[in-house]
């Protein structure tokens, strides 16, 4: 396998916490009309997505997947699909003052589980969401997740973020986790050339540059020695989020140098399954 990617546990169960506190205050007084409002993920509401984190957390202590039959729904494509929408069709009676209860509840035990897992099981290899990497990994993977939810809630009730909200450890290991995998979505979905020097510029609260070089494959570079990029996307970093996670269809985006290879590269930004 790869290299196994070695974070910080205090760093990012920080950032997994305060995303669960975010959603908390999110949630925090909802009216069961709000509870059932859409989000921009097809199917769910925002109760849905809410079950889903809940189903998410519970398997990761253990418990069994409920059996539902899901095989009829369109939107349901695949196995990991069809798991996190027996969690959503399990608790789709709850109310959403009770969902948020057992919110509380599930992540409460997982704080205390994630708390007391030994520096060896963080940094044990593991299957993940991004393939086989250390355990340490795949919490930043729920740290992005989580994050993204927030989001998704956000935008079906027209809340957005304030620029403070937007600041703090789970909105940085959120775009850490997406930054991670740019090599992949510049190279293999992108198609940019081999020799190709790839500047993802993202503006706003979350500002931060993304560099991409492309020799043979593609790699998440600090620098391209010296040299100029050879295409430049620049673009708002929390539409940036939106768009690689298939949330929206496009969003406004400054190119500039290879404006082809930037343009491919954004159309075939979303990497998320």
């Amino acid at each position: 396998m790869g290299n196994v990617t070695h974070l910080d546990k205090s760093d990012v169960l920080s950032g997994l916490f305060a995303s669960w506190d975010a959603l908390d205050r999110l949630l925090t007084g909802l009216s069961e009309q709000q509870w059932r409002t859409a989000t921009p993920l097809p199917g769910w509401n925002v109760h849905a997505v809410i079950a889903h984190i809940i189903g998410t957390e519970s398997t990761l202590m253990g418990v069994s997947t409920p059996d539902v039959d899901v095989s009829a729904l369109e939107h349901v494509r695949n196995d990991f699909g069809a798991m996190n929408e027996r969690w959503v069709r399990h608790l789709s009676g709850e109310s959403g003052a009770d969902l948020h209860q057992r919110f509380l509840a599930v992540t409460g035990d997982r704080r205390k589980q994630l708390s007391d897992l030994s520096d060896d099981d963080w940094a044990a290899v593991t299957q993940t969401p991004a393939g086989p990497d250390s355990y340490g990994r795949f919490m930043r993977v729920r740290v992005f997740d989580c994050w993204m939810h927030e989001h998704d809630i956000r935008d079906g009730l027209g809340l957005a973020a304030s620029d403070a909200e937007l600041d703090g450890p789970a909105a940085r290991l959120a775009l850490d986790e997406m930054a991670a995998v740019m090599g992949y979505v510049v190279s293999k979905l992108g198609q940019a050339p081999d020799g190709s020097r790839i500047a993802i510029e993202l503006t706003g609260p979350l500002a931060r540059v993304i560099r991409v070089a492309v020799d043979g494959r593609g790699q998440v570079v600090d620098g391209f020695g010296g040299s100029e990029p050879t295409a430049t996307i620049r673009m708002d970093a929390l539409l940036f989020t939106r768009l690689a996670g298939g949330r929206v269809a496009s969003a406004p985006v400054e190119l500039g140098g290879d404006r082809e290879v930037g343009g491919r590269i954004v159309e075939r930004l979303n990497y998320v399954i």
